[in-house]
């Protein structure tokens, strides 16, 4: 309801959405489940003053309640970020691309050559791959930084452009695109990460147990998925039809 600058930004960042997912320990559950639950790989830097001041809810000198985001915030997550993938890396990396790693990281450390820190090849780990839909320069950066095809992030976008940031509920809105175009076989393996305030950072691998039917009720993309993938809004010039202000 303020004026103040850094809490405004929010308001025009952020949309609203939720999902609900069903978790189950029960063996005679098994064979009624689409995934399995693999790793879970969680960061948090809040015991650092600066991750934990990049976003957070305060009043304005007017009194008015937000969440104000500084300019820390991309410093901050991208060390945040940067730590889980290291985490994430020897869990589901093959041996061959933690070799190359370690040789990398051996050759720098004594100083053998000058070269660049190696970037593990992620897609040979996993089918699927979820980042956090916070924005375009961001899944820009994502597809850059980690060297993932266009075909990998193309869930990522298409959520950006239909439902916008989502928060951390975007990448069940991404893994339900994918199954809106049968993509999920039985024993893919999928790659949720999503980070958030504090700075936290957490990553989620799931092996699918079985091919997911695109005609399932439940998915939020059902009705129109056959209208997906379009054209990137910002390279058309246009805004997507799903913004546009109603009279």
């Amino acid at each position: 309801m303020g004026n103040d600058p850094q809490k405004l930004i929010f308001n025009c960042t952020f949309r609203m959405g939720g999902a609900a997912v069903l978790l189950s320990n029960r063996p005679f559950d098994r064979r009624s489940s689409k995934y399995q639950l693999i790793h879970t790989i969680h960061n948090n830097t809040a015991s650092s003053d600066r991750s934990y001041n990049c976003i957070i809810e305060e009043e304005d000198h007017e009194d008015h309640v937000g969440f104000t985001c500084t300019k820390d915030l991309l410093v901050v997550a991208t060390n945040t970020i940067r730590s889980n993938l290291t985490a994430t890396g020897p869990l589901i990396l093959p041996a061959s691309e933690q070799l190359l790693c370690l040789a990398n990281h051996l050759i720098r450390c004594f100083h053998v050559a000058n070269i660049l820190p190696y970037v593990p090849k992620f897609q040979h780990a996993v089918d699927h791959f979820f980042p956090h839909v916070g924005g375009k320069p961001v899944l820009d950066e994502v597809e850059r930084n980690l060297r993932v095809s266009g075909k990998q992030m193309e869930a990522s976008r298409m959520t950006l452009y239909r439902f916008g940031n989502l928060s951390g509920s975007s990448v069940w809105y991404e893994l339900s695109y994918a199954e809106a175009k049968a993509r999920i076989k039985k024993g893919d393996r999928v790659w949720q990460i999503a980070y958030g305030s504090g700075f936290k950072c957490s990553s989620v691998i799931w092996k699918a147990m079985r091919t997911v039917d695109r005609e399932e009720k439940m998915n939020p993309w059902r009705d129109v998925i056959d209208q997906f993938p379009v054209v990137d809004p910002q390279s058309a010039g246009t805004f997507p039809f799903y913004f546009e202000p109603s009279i």
